[in-house]
Formats: C-alpha cells, sequence, structure tokens
C-alpha cells in the first residue's frame, strides 16, 4: 500500500512523539513518506499532491482542524484520510474509536478497512464532524486565542475556557431554516453534527452516523446557568438527549440567519463573524480509514451496509 504521513509539529510534545511512531512505520507501510507543514494551507496542498500520485492511504497527525485540512484536499478522490490523533479534542478519531495512542492508532488503521462518509458545508467550506453556532463557536474562539498567545493547550484548558465563559456568555437570537420549516431562536448553541461527539468524549448527537446523507441539528436551549451544568454528565455518558433544553431535527440543509453578525465553527476552527450561514452536505465524498471493529460494530457510526 503506497503510504503517505501529514504532520502538523505545533501539536507540540505529541507530535514530536507521533512523528517516532509514523518513522517507525508498519509492516505493510515499508515506502511510508512523511511531511511536515510549516504554514496553514500545507496540509491541503500536500493532501492534494498525494491524491493526484495516486498515495492509497494519507495519514494525518494532529488534531481536528489538520484532518479538516487535509481532507479537503482529498474530497471526490480516491485516496483515504487515516487519523493520527495528537490534537486536543479528537472528535472525529474517537467517533471512529482509532487509538489516542499513536503507535496503536497505527497498528489499528494498518488492519482497518475503508468506508466512505458524508462531509458537511458552512458557506461552502467543510466539516467533517462537527460545525456550530453560538456558545461552543465563542469558546473554540477564546481557545483559539488562548493558543497564539501561547497558553497550554488541551482538554483541561478548553474546560476551563468555558467555565469562564459560561456566566458571561449572552445568547442572540436567530433564525434557523431547515427541512422546510422556519424556527426562531434564541439557543445557547446550535451544533451542525455530522459525527455524534465534540472532542473530548462529550457527545451531542446520540445516534448519529457518518454517512446516512444528513445532519443532525441540536439546539441546546438557552436555559438559566444551573440547569445548564447540571446536564454536563448527561453530555459525556450520551444521554443529553433526554433533557428538556435538547431539541434535535435532521436534515441534508439549514440556514441560520442573525440580527447581527455571530461566531461559528468547523471542526472546532473558528471562523469570521457571518450574518448569514449555509450549511449542506456532501454525501459519502471522502473515503476515511477505520479501525475492523469499528466497521463491524452495528451500534458504530455507520450505517449497516
Amino acid at each position: 500500500m503506497k503510504v503517505r504521513a501529514i504532520l502538523n509539529p505545533r501539536a507540540g510534545v505529541a507530535a514530536r512523539h507521533a512523528l517516532a511512531a509514523v518513522r517507525r512505520g508498519r509492516p505493510s507501510w515499508s515506502d511510508l513518506e512523511v511531511l511536515v507543514t510549516t504554514k496553514p494551507g500545507d496540509a491541503q496542498a500536500l493532501a492534494s499532491e498525494a491524491a493526484r500520485a495516486g498515495v492509497e492511504l494519507l495519514l494525518s497527525v494532529g488534531g481536528d482542524g489538520t484532518a479538516n485540512e487535509v481532507a479537503q484536499g482529498l474530497l471526490g478522490s480516491s485516496t483515504a484520510l487515516g487519523i493520527v490523533p495528537v490534537g486536543s479534542g479528537n472528535g472525529l478519531a474517537r467517533c471512529l474509536r482509532i487509538p489516542l495512542d499513536p503507535a496503536q492508532a497505527l497498528a489499528a488503521l494498518e488492519q482497518g478497512g475503508t468506508r466512505s462518509i458524508d462531509v458537511g458545508t458552512a458557506n461552502g467550506r467543510p466539516f467533517l464532524n462537527v460545525g456550530g453556532v453560538g456558545f461552543d463557536a465563542v469558546v473554540g474562539a477564546d481557545f483559539q486565542a488562548a493558543g497564539r498567545s501561547g497558553r497550554r493547550r488541551g482538554i483541561l484548558s478548553y474546560v476551563l475556557l468555558s467555565l469562564f465563559r459560561i456566566a458571561r456568555y449572552r445568547a442572540e437570537p436567530l433564525r434557523l431554516e431547515a427541512d422546510g420549516a422556519s424556527h426562531d431562536l434564541r439557543p445557547f448553541l446550535v451544533c451542525l453534527a455530522n459525527g455524534p461527539q465534540y472532542g473530548g468524549g462529550a457527545v451531542i448527537a446520540p445516534g448519529a452516523k457518518l454517512d446516512d446523507g444528513r445532519l443532525d441539528i441540536v439546539v441546546i436551549a438557552d436555559v438559566p446557568r444551573p440547569h445548564l451544568l447540571i446536564n454536563i454528565p448527561r453530555l459525556f455518558s450520551g444521554r443529553l438527549d433526554r433533557s428538556r433544553l435538547y431539541r434535535r431535527l435532521v436534515a441534508g440543509s439549514a440556514v441560520l440567519t442573525g440580527a447581527a453578525p455571530f461566531a461559528y465553527h468547523r471542526d472546532g476552527e473558528v471562523e469570521t463573524p457571518v450574518g448569514r450561514l449555509d450549511v449542506g452536505l456532501l454525501p459519502r465524498s471522502l473515503r476515511v480509514r477505520v479501525p475492523l471493529p469499528t466497521m463491524n460494530d452495528p451500534g458504530g457510526p455507520f450505517q449497516r451496509e
């Protein structure tokens, strides 16, 4: 199998450990080539070149943002994306049940198979796992700013930033148009879920499938903060959908508009605020490498074939 790896060195110590594991390779990947990014946009360009060169498997060694950028260069091609997770949240890797240890991830991917997944779009730009508007986008912006200032990244940092922001956050009115209906909202957040979970094991859309041709649009009501906080255990146990603050719509496309520009994110990467967000789906447009137990699990992130 012709395999390449694209590594994001900005992932810090974890990336260096992953690089060592990738360079050791796997028995069936004797010609593994490792490419290191130096600036934003490199991963997409390198992925596009790999697809043109007939690479069969391209490993993304980094976090959700790196996987997103690599995927942009692979959409519609026959090259499969394999994720070696070394980021803060690793949402898609967790959804695919790829081990978080780099050496174990490589072994699972080598022995795995390939499936095609849907890819969401937000104003024409792709997201693989989740996009969103509201509180998670605002905290994502805080998290990115903290990283640029040199503060330590990681799930603990994200949690602390969330707790700091939650008391100060003020929900803004939005209109959601989906599945032929309009909904006037003032939500705490709107999650555009292709997969079932955010990073860190927070399950926002239990039962969501990556290849069913639809998005799970989850609306979390803006309720008093104590009520939000007491539902956090449900978020991590996969039972948030049993809460009264939870509402779920299913659609292949949607439009969100606001009276004022609002922030949104794609796989945790926060974009410039907009007044209108057009959401769509590219059905089964990306091939991904998946551990065999995930492929064969009827309760996993794929529809039964």
